[in-house]
């Protein structure tokens, strides 16, 4: 295990979890990766983007707050007026100094505070100033999605800092953009900030949030009743401002002859990061990350290497975390973790699989299998939702993941949860299947 220390900014370090040993004529290395930061708290100058620090407060940030304003946002009215509220809570969540926009989305972006093309700093004038603007936000037109975020970028853009972030509410389905041009926004703004996205409601599309979320490397998820928006809202915000590091990307270097096969983030969600590769020299590829605070991430790697005769030995993939600079140039934090592979005719070494990769691989089948049993049921394929969603029920039992569990129940009657028996409920709300599919990606962590 390898730290990386500096007086401003969190220690990184990296755990590597494995079983190095193969059966002769074997190729496929499986290893998770622990990243963790921690002891961010102590902030003072940076030493090598002084302007990036604030002194006694933590790295600069812009956030911008992107608030659903369309028609629908009227059905009930209290949706308007608690989404406002929320913001309102989330814009005195905002440490000192910190830059931010509130951004009103229909089929176009309007900007709601400070205007101008530019951003507020906050502190208690601007922070009673962006609360005076939001009562002017009322609710009508239609949604484009893709032109809040594009707003966003140019708003954060504008500002010097260190963390830019995101917070997107919508309750309903982006009916005035194409699916293709949502994409182009996503594209154009992934790794220029990352992003939150919330639904409120029962109308907005599960995979339109979640994929928003996935792409600007943010969290997903569903609030169902209005009233809880001020709540989340104010978590998301102090979690937002908890954020230290940004742009940290994890580097996997492999020796010749080597494949990497895929890499995942499996906790504290499931994230595929596979083909978010960028080279990055001979035989090395970076994965970004996102920003960082105090917090701790699993990852599963896997390599295929040339098989080897028993007793050989060789380094499987070497693993950095790094944040790449404008120049082209990278700031290296200095974790580092191996990967190793080692051949033996010992049977016992060479079959058992390392706990934490049996436990993730059976949360990765989790998710994958909550999605298709849910599709499937949209689908009118009840047989198949049922084997789906029973193998469901039997992976979050054996795994221990109790709130997968519950929201499981509130879809199936469970009979038998070793087995995976279950019976598809004939009347489910469409809350909780919104709130199971949005959430099917959360994972509980091996107990190391």
């Amino acid at each position: 295990m390898a730290i990386f220390s500096k007086s401003n900014v969190p220690q990184f370090s990296v755990d590597v979890y494995q079983n190095e040993y193969l059966p002769e004529g074997a190729g496929e290395v499986n290893a998770i990766v622990t990243v963790t930061a921690t002891g961010g708290g102590t902030v003072g100058t940076a030493v090598s983007a002084p302007h990036l620090y604030s002194p006694g407060q933590g790295p600069s940030a812009a956030v911008a707050i992107m608030v659903d304003s369309s028609g629908s946002m009227d059905y009930p009215p209290t949706k308007m007026r608690n989404a406002r509220d929320a913001t309102a809570a989330a814009i005195d969540t905002l440490r000192d100094g910190v830059h931010f926009a509130v951004i009103g989305g229909t089929h176009v972006a309007k900007e709601v505070y400070p205007g101008g093309g530019g951003l507020a700093v906050a502190d208690a004038g601007t922070r009673a100033q962006a609360k005076q603007a939001l009562r002017s936000l009322s609710a009508g037109g239609g949604t484009a999605i893709g032109t809040w975020l594009k707003l966003a970028d140019r708003l954060l853009s504008s500002a010097d800092v260190a963390i830019r972030h995101g917070i997107l509410l919508t309750d309903g389905r982006n009916e005035h953009e194409s699916p293709q041009d949502l994409k182009a926004a996503l594209d154009a703004c992934a790794g220029r900030f990352t992003c939150d996205a919330r639904g409120v409601g029962t109308d907005w599309e599960v995979k339109e949030v979640t994929g928003i979320a996935s792409a600007l490397l943010g969290t997903a998820d569903i609030v169902a009743d209005p009233a809880g928006l001020a709540a989340d809202f104010t978590q998301m915000m102090e979690t937002a401002m908890g954020k230290e590091v940004a742009d940290v990307s994890l580097r996997l270097w492999t020796p010749v002859d080597t494949t990497v096969k895929f890499v995942k983030q499996v906790a504290p969600t499931v994230e595929e990061l596979t083909g978010r590769r960028t080279e990055a020299g001979p035989r090395a590829g970076d994965y970004p990350l996102g920003s960082w605070g105090d917090e701790s991430r699993d990852y599963h790697v896997c390599v295929e290497v040339p098989s080897a005769n028993i007793g050989q030995e060789m380094l499987a993939a070497r693993i950095s975390l790094v944040i790449p600079q404008p120049d082209g140039s990278v700031q290296n934090l200095g974790a580092q973790g191996l990967v190793r592979a080692v051949w033996t005719d010992d049977m016992v070494a060479s079959t058992s699989i390392n706990p934490q990769v049996a436990h993730y691989t059976g949360q990765a089948e989790l998710a994958q299998a909550i999605q298709q049993g849910l599709d499937l049921r949209k689908a009118g394929d009840m047989d198949g939702a049922t084997a789906k969603l029973g193998r469901a029920v039997q992976l979050a039992s054996a795994s221990g993941n109790a709130d997968t569990a519950k929201l499981l129940a509130k879809v199936v009657d469970v009979v038998d949860a070793a087995t995976g028996t279950v019976r598809l409920k004939a009347k489910v709300e469409e809350a909780d299947e919104m709130t199971l599919e949005t959430r099917s990606t959360k994972t509980v962590r091996v107990k190391k």
